[in-house]
């Protein structure tokens, strides 16, 4: 069974619930994430679904060199770590350099690959070798067969718990596709997938200085992800979406995210999910 457990009792795949990894997309404060990881858990645990919390630290990848990128890896670290402590919840967020996996490993439970970086083998060897289980966002740029050798690059370092992340494709100028054979395919691979619904939504580059998206295909896209397989969702919210500092225009807003997952679950139970 292709399952990949992240602490006790929370683990994603075959004969596993839908897990849910949720939360802002970029560290802006501390409040923030308290807030956000405290509605979010209390949520979950009402409908009865194992919950991740995920932030950035730093966006190295911004549209803009005067967007904000986070509070950097020492405070973001800081804020993660009063997260998981007073909140009560795993956390996850991503690296981007190989330096930063064991030091980022000391804090979180999960560390993730952002997808234009899922081809650089130190950056995957890295993250294996700190002993956590890693989440790889699929690259828009390749087919999804091809996430089989980032998985092998991580596998070769002894860690075998890999989540891989379908996050659309490119197509054409400022916009994604997500062509849900993606999850299908990396299934076929042996691995537990995820889909990220918020970042499905996004048209890069389209507001000129950021990204653009439109959130209100959030559900059609993660119902349909679900209903082909997905192991999990990946979800970005926040309390005020249109004022946040990263991907405001494809962030769920924090009120929407109970009938959001409440869709997502009655379809995983309507395809044979736990």
């Amino acid at each position: 069974m292709a399952q990949v457990h992240i602490t006790e009792g929370i683990s994603a795949g075959d004969g596993r619930p839908l897990l849910v990894i949720a939360g802002p997309c970029v560290i802006e404060g501390r409040c923030l994430c308290l807030r956000v990881a405290s509605h979010l858990k209390a949520l979950c645990e009402q409908i009865k679904l194992p919950f991740v919390f995920k932030a950035s630290f730093d966006k190295a990848n911004r549209s803009s060199i005067s967007s904000f990128r986070g509070v950097g890896m020492e405070d973001g670290l800081s804020i993660l770590a009063e997260v998981k402590e007073k909140v009560g919840v795993p956390v996850v967020t991503d690296i981007h350099l190989p330096e930063q996996a064991a030091p980022v490993a000391e804090v979180v439970d999960m560390l993730q690959i952002p997808a234009f970086l899922c081809r650089q083998t130190d950056l995957l060897i890295a993250a294996a070798r700190a002993g956590r289980p890693v989440l790889i966002k699929k690259g828009q740029f390749i087919a999804p067969e091809d996430m089989g050798r980032a998985a092998e690059k991580v596998r070769s370092m002894g860690n075998a718990d890999v989540l891989l992340c379908e996050r659309g494709a490119v197509f054409g100028y400022h916009d994604l596709v997500a062509d849900m054979r993606s999850i299908v395919r990396m299934k076929a691979l042996g691995y537990p997938v995820a889909f990220d619904v918020t970042h499905s939504t996004q048209r890069p580059g389209a507001a000129g200085t950021a990204s653009g998206g439109e959130r209100e295909m959030a559900m059609p896209l993660g119902s349909a992800a679900v209903a082909a397989g997905a192991d999990a969702v990946f979800i970005e919210t926040h309390p005020q979406p249109d004022e946040a500092l990263s991907d405001a225009a494809s962030m769920v807003p924090l009120e929407s995210m109970e009938l959001l997952l409440k869709r997502l679950q009655a379809v995983a139970a309507a395809v044979g999910k736990p």
